[in-house]
């Protein structure tokens, strides 16, 4: 699950954007891994495995992962946060957006579902001016709109959506809008630090939780394929790497040359619905996940016009 890595990543390093090529290429491969890590969490769910014990096996590889990578060059002083509180609030929110996604992904295709949660970078650049004190721009406020008449019609009644799954798709955009903000005000730590503290975080929660669901899961993970073990483990491995792409993405391009391509990120996983549930969204749905797609893309173009000036 992605998503939209927060321009704050870049704060973090002091090297110039120097080779936007291969940011654009961490970017995309970034947002492949974590389109595959949706479908084999929509996969695994399908095979009988209880979500909170999904999600602790991706957030603890995730995390295991993360440290083996990063520790030995960084060390433990990696974890010394100048807001420990905000970071926090944003693991939990980060955590939240996991749950209430997959939850999403239990009732919708994955096209819709990946097409609701792009509301976020919109909402993000509604709220902004109020929380981050950022100019208010007549361009964002129209973008958002534009944005939202996409939602609409993807949630038409017509289109026949469970209604589960579009309240647990919005609410995952208003999560993932309280994650970035937050990540925006925790410019000051290193990217590494954030996504450290959200995976530990979110695995300490997790596995509190265990005692409550492992038991009755213990006879569907004791008969699960080989496939489906190979999915369970590799989910946490294609969300750290994800994750980590995207960090690098920044240090090789701006924030503002590299927001149109994460919409990427839906076609990919029309691709990915069409090849395992032989899944397409109807023309009136594309219609809207384009409203979507447009209104994000011509935004940011404007931003990174405005940036340039």
């Amino acid at each position: 699950m992605s998503r939209v890595s927060h321009p704050s990543a870049s704060a973090a390093f002091a090297f110039p954007a120097q080779q936007p090529l291969l940011g654009i290429a961490s970017l995309l491969l970034s947002l492949l891994l974590l389109t595959l890590l949706d479908g084999m969490g929509k996969w695994i769910m399908a095979a009988g495995v209880p979500l909170l014990v999904f999600c602790w096996f991706r957030y603890a590889i995730h995390l295991i992962l993360l440290m083996a990578i990063i520790l030995p060059s960084r060390g433990l002083g990696v974890f010394k946060s100048k807001n420990p509180k905000l970071q926090c609030l944003r693991a939990a929110a980060m955590l939240g957006s996991a749950l209430s996604f997959f939850t999403s992904l239990s009732y919708l295709h994955q096209a819709e579902a990946t097409a609701l949660i792009f509301i976020a970078p919109l909402l993000m650049l509604s709220i902004a001016p109020w929380i981050l004190k950022e100019p208010i721009r007549k361009s964002r406020w129209i973008a958002a709109g534009v944005g939202l008449i996409g939602v609409l019609i993807v949630v038409r009644p017509s289109a026949g959506l469970p209604t589960m799954g579009v309240i647990m798709g919005l609410i995952t955009a208003c999560l993932f809008t309280a994650q970035h903000l937050l990540s925006r005000m925790l410019a000051q730590d290193s990217s590494f630090t954030t996504v450290l503290w959200s995976g530990a975080i979110g695995t300490a929660a997790l596995t509190l939780s265990l005692p409550f669901v492992l038991p009755a899961a213990l006879d569907t993970l004791n008969n699960l394929s080989p496939l489906n073990w190979t999915f369970l483990l590799l989910s946490g491995v294609a969300g750290g790497l994800g994750h980590l792409l995207q960090i690098q993405s920044y240090r090789f391009a701006p924030a503002s040359l590299l927001a149109p391509f994460i919409y990427v990120q839906i076609t990919f996983a029309a691709t990915l619905g069409w090849l395992v549930w032989a899944h397409l969204p109807d023309s009136i749905t594309w219609i809207g996940i384009g409203i979507i797609c447009a209104s994000g893309i011509v935004n940011s173009l404007i931003e990174w016009r405005r940036s340039r000036a």
